[in-house]
């Protein structure tokens, strides 16, 4: 049985992540080990169900002896936590070399890439769209007469300067001949929301209920998690994504952000009847496993970065302070597990410096806490650094406590 396809078809959201693989050409290198690490740790979100809720494109094997190994370790140790993918290119000798690097592992999928539109069809295979669309269905007979175990998904690239009557003609033949997935590409990141709607509409509908369309948006013009959320809402339960949203040129939609919104907002994005999830996510393990990929790619992870950047659970203003409930939309420690942390800037009131000075284990008076706030105000405008780091102010403090305690004697 194909697990994610069968999730789809019972409108459970699946996450189809492309950090490994689409993340290289952002020009990041994951290890293998970090492969099945990272794997591993994006099937745990979902407990027992990480199969039926992860795709893990584990990387393009056709690139080198190298990466086919990679694929290869993600495929043989990471089985059963995620569905293990392989990606490669619509010509035989790339399907039957991506089909070896999974095969085996259960749930094993490969992904063939195939150009959608005329523009891409004669730059990639020299032919027009309906004949590379055409040859792709007898690639899937092929592929699926090669190993029945693993199934064979077809990315149709440049999908959103396509024609939807041929696309959705084309899945469904593809579907006939053994496809799980159809995946539908924004590659350059062009589209629109309204258009990505409309697209994923018309072809769903054409269809019919057989196929199951998945969606892969880049995010060129910063809307990809707007269009991701309107593949949704046109019907699409299998989304593509990649931590931080790295991938080729501008990224794509972050999975982090995606997986969030539809875990806490899921009713108002799919409906109140719809049931996403098998296991419900467990959004504790977002920041650590951005931390993770932050750290093993030299992706940035910035103050600005929702859900998981260094700016969540931050405090550094009087109101806020008091009132953290009305300046942020949700509880960062109850839902992330993430510690709010007051930080020390120009923007400082004595509140704020004085549990500053409390987490360094000082008790300051109201004078003291007035000192300490125009020190820090004066010292950021001086240094042109807004926060001001705990080993500074503990200096200052000692300094200021200990002058202070001289001036009572």
């Amino acid at each position: 049985m194909d697990a994610v396809r069968e999730s789809a078809r019972e409108g459970r959201v699946v996450f189809w992540e492309e950090s490994a693989r689409d993340g290289a050409q952002a020009k990041t290198l994951m290890g293998a080990g970090f492969r099945v690490r990272l794997a591993r740790e994006t099937g745990r979100v979902f407990g027992a169900d990480g199969h039926r809720h992860v795709v893990f494109a584990a990387g393009f094997p056709a690139v080198c002896a190298e990466e086919f190994e990679a694929v290869r370790q993600v495929a043989v140790e990471a089985e059963g936590a995620v569905s293990v993918a392989a990606v490669c290119r619509g010509v035989d000798r790339d399907v039957e070399q991506a089909v070896a690097s999974v095969r085996g592992s259960r749930n094993a999928r490969v992904m063939v890439v195939v150009p959608a539109s005329d523009a891409m069809a004669r730059v990639m295979v020299h032919r027009t769209a309906h004949q590379a669309l055409e040859a792709a269905v007898d690639l899937v007979k092929r592929a699926r007469d090669r190993d029945d175990r693993v199934a064979v998904d077809i990315c149709l690239a440049d999908a959103s300067r396509a024609d939807t009557s041929l696309m959705a003609h084309h899945s469904r033949a593809l579907t006939e001949a053994g496809a799980g997935l159809v995946v539908l590409a924004d590659t350059v990141g062009s589209q629109l929301p309204h258009g990505c709607h409309d697209m994923f509409t018309r072809v769903r509908a054409a269809c019919g209920p057989e196929v199951v369309l998945a969606s892969h948006l880049h995010n060129d013009l910063g809307l990809g998690l707007a269009n991701s959320l309107q593949a949704l809402a046109a019907g699409v339960r299998v989304v593509s994504g990649s931590w931080l949203g790295i991938a080729e040129r501008a990224g794509m939609v972050a999975t982090e952000q995606l997986l969030f919104l539809l875990a806490r907002h899921g009713e108002e994005l799919l409906g109140a009847d719809a049931e996403p999830w098998w296991t419900a996510p467990d959004l504790t393990r977002l920041p650590g496993i951005a931390r993770m990929v932050a750290q093993e790619t030299g992706a940035p992870l910035g103050v600005t970065t929702p859900i998981v950047g260094t700016g969540v659970g931050t405090i550094s203003t009087g109101t806020p302070f008091v009132h953290p409930e009305l300046f942020q939309p949700f509880d960062p420690h109850h839902v992330l597990g993430i510690e709010p942390h007051v930080v020390l800037t120009q923007l400082a009131s004595a509140r704020v410096v004085s549990a500053v000075a409390a987490r360094l284990g000082h008790t300051l008076d109201p004078d003291q806490a007035r000192a300490a706030m125009d020190w820090a105000k004066s010292r950021s405008y001086r240094t042109g650094r807004s926060v001001i780091d705990d080993v500074a102010f503990a200096a200052y403090l000692e300094g200021l406590i200990r002058t202070t305690a001289g001036s009572m004697r």
